[in-house]
């Protein structure tokens, strides 16, 4: 079978590899649609700290299952699945308090297992452990069920950020999280959405899409001055930073309404991984800054759920499809900032 194997930064090869073999307790699936992602492009340009090299990337996964390993119930040769990403151990102190997400023991497919840039994927015991293979719904493409697992990570975005009803929302970055983060926050009773993008270009194609109520585009105005006037003087009360920039999140704190809540979704790059944050703003006005950790197996259920009963449409930001042994062409049309979001169909 064809694979995609990451070796070390500027090295992913399109391989021929052995077709896996299923063992006890594992589930083997026939990949249809593995989408890519900003990660995949770190990866590809600087590697992973995380990541066992040699190693099959591909972490946003659905397929079919073909087989099914000694020992496993409930699943079947045929059935329609979407594959976690993140997978906690479930018995640390932290995943024991509900807290799956920060599990200091996490292991990750694509990163320590091999991932679903193949034709055929091993799902893990591991996987199976903690609830994380789901079930498609009928009348759900792969392709969509693939983003299910960024779906979940901006999930759990806005369950900590407390994104409500009435709420006047910024996401900062127009971007496929960006993207995801105002259709989920339009999902959840947002009363106004905010875009905003240093890129003007890609914010208007994203603006197309996704609808919000204003863009303000970061290089040609002052966006904490385009928001406070937009909101009459008061500001947001909910600022997602959805991109990996230092000053998105200063911007963002400065653009906060008194007891607003600030997202630092988006990691820094690990040279630059500090920003400045006035203390005394926080104090007076209550702010809160949070961050996020991507997702539980229970929010990637949830979020298949958001994207079947189509609360969150995902169908329109799918951009590209193009095949496996095109996958550095995928990465590149990330990098540079082409698409919205690119899928791979082994």
């Amino acid at each position: 079978m064809k694979v995609a194997r990451f070796y070390a930064p500027g090295d992913i090869r399109l391989e021929d590899a052995d077709e896996p073999q299923v063992s006890a307790g594992e589930v083997k699936i026939r990949v249809r649609n593995c989408s890519t992602c900003g990660t995949d492009v770190k990866i590809s340009t600087s590697g992973h700290p995380n990541m066992s090299a040699p190693q099959i990337m591909g972490h946003e996964i659905a397929g079919e299952i073909v087989d099914v390993g000694a020992g496993v119930d409930g699943w079947s040769a045929g059935d329609r699945v979407q594959v976690i990403a993140a997978i906690p151990d479930g018995s640390c102190d932290d995943c024991l308090a509900g807290h799956e997400t920060i599990c200091p023991h996490q292991l990750s497919m694509g990163y320590q297992f091999p991932g679903g840039f193949a034709e055929f994927m091993i799902v893990p015991r591991e996987v199976l452990a903690v609830d994380g293979l789901n079930r498609i719904p009928d009348g759900l493409g792969f392709a969509e069920a693939s983003l299910a697992e960024p779906l979940a990570c901006v999930l759990n975005g806005q369950e900590l950020a407390r994104v409500g009803a009435g709420d006047t929302v910024v996401v900062m970055g127009s971007g496929p999280i960006g993207c995801l983060h105002v259709r989920l926050a339009r999902s959840r009773g947002a009363g106004r959405v905010i875009l905003i993008d240093i890129n003007a270009a890609r914010l208007a194609e994203a603006a197309v899409i996704v609808k919000p109520d204003l863009t303000i585009v970061s290089s040609e105005t002052d966006p904490v001055e385009a928001v406070l006037a937009a909101t009459d003087g008061r500001g947001a009360d909910v600022v997602i930073t959805a991109a990996a920039s230092g000053a998105a999140q200063e911007q963002g704190l400065r653009m906060l309404a008194r007891r607003g809540r600030l997202s630092l979704f988006g990691g820094l790059p690990r040279d630059r991984p500090t920003i400045t944050v006035d203390s005394n703003l926080v104090h007076y006005r209550e702010l809160t800054i949070v961050g996020v950790n991507g997702s539980s197996p229970a929010h990637n259920k949830r979020a298949l759920q958001l994207i079947a009963s189509g609360d969150v449409v995902v169908s329109d930001l799918i951009t590209h499809t193009l095949p496996l042994d095109r996958l550095l062409d995928a990465i590149d049309i990330v990098a540079r900032g082409e698409a919205i979001k690119v899928t791979i169909e082994p």
